[in-house]
């Protein structure tokens, strides 16, 4: 029995742990305060302390970026897999004209659902993520998201 409650519009977005907030919040503050000090007193120590946690900064942005990069790889495929079990043969053919953007959004979308959401996104030319998930009915939950 799955212990998550429902997934919904409302409670789908994934917050990354306060942890990488803090984590992020204490860079910031660190690269304002030797900024702060190379600025005042300019020394080796407070360039050397700026760049680390300029660098630090950077390797945070990347650990952060590089699961999304490959997440969204893996909804392309996963969506376009399931689009070609469960679309009509007309449209079919379309399936590499959405972008990860639409694809994303759509695999929220009940398998009953799917083919006319589809349709709509795009004959509609939909590309708003906001737009289309808020069209989805029943909600087909993800859980397992960086």
């Amino acid at each position: 029995m799955n212990a998550e409650p429902a997934q919904s519009y409302a409670n789908h977005v994934r917050r990354p742990p306060l942890l990488y907030y803090a984590s992020c919040t204490a860079l910031v503050a660190g690269a304002i305060g030797f900024g702060w000090v190379l600025f005042r007193q300019p020394g080796i120590l407070a360039a050397s302390g700026l760049i680390a946690t300029l660098g630090a900064g950077g390797i945070a942005w990347y650990v952060r970026i590089s699961p999304l990069i490959v997440q969204d790889r893996v909804i392309r495929l996963e969506e376009r897999v399931r689009l070609e079990k469960l679309l009509p043969a007309e449209l079919r053919g379309r399936i590499a004209e959405l972008s990860i953007g639409q694809l994303a959004s759509l695999r929220f979308a009940s398998d009953d659902e799917l083919p006319e959401l589809t349709r709509q996104v795009l004959t509609e030319d939909l590309r708003d993520r906001r737009a289309i998930k808020k069209r989805i009915r029943n909600w087909r939950a993800d859980w397992m998201r960086v």
